[in-house]
């Protein structure tokens, strides 16, 4: 900002209030310049020719445990159908395979909420951390939806 006056005199002798951005064009101007001339070099690459190589990655897949649960609260372990001692047997030593396997749960719609919390509890405990619920992506037709206040369809 300039303190001066263009006027001369003493009846322009307030401040000029205007921001002077001649320097500030300048400098970005020869920033400009800078960058234009160093980018070229920064690209710059030494060429060399490297070794290739192909290898396979040793990345060990865990196994999937299918769980299931029927309408009846059957439980099948990998299609066998196995009793909670045995669930809890198999789980134990599922948690200590290295890497540990991920538990697939196919749990029907009308099995009970108490057993599915039981087996993913057990799993928890018996260190099977990688637990996936499987869905059926068709899915049964949702049910008609009545707005409230109003009578069903006959």
């Amino acid at each position: 900002m300039a303190f001066g006056s263009f006027g001369g005199g003493a009846r322009n002798s307030a401040p000029m209030a205007e921001i002077n951005v001649i320097p500030l064009v300048d400098i970005m101007l020869v920033l400009l310049v800078i960058f234009i001339i160093t980018a070229p070099l920064l690209t710059h690459a030494v060429k060399i020719d490297l070794p290739k190589a192909d290898s396979a990655s040793n990345v060990q897949q865990a196994d999937a445990v299918q769980f299931a649960i029927d309408g009846s609260n059957q439980r099948f372990w990998n299609g066998e159908a196995v009793d909670e001692a045995q669930t809890i047997e198999r789980l134990r030593a599922a948690g200590q395979k290295q890497p540990t396997p991920e538990l697939h749960l196919r749990i029907d719609r009308d099995a009970r909420y108490e057993i599915i919390a039981t087996v993913m509890s057990q799993a928890a405990k018996a260190g099977v951390t990688k637990v996936a619920f499987v869905t059926d992506p068709g899915g049964a037709p949702l049910p008609d939806v009545v707005p409230v206040g109003s009578a069903p369809a006959p």
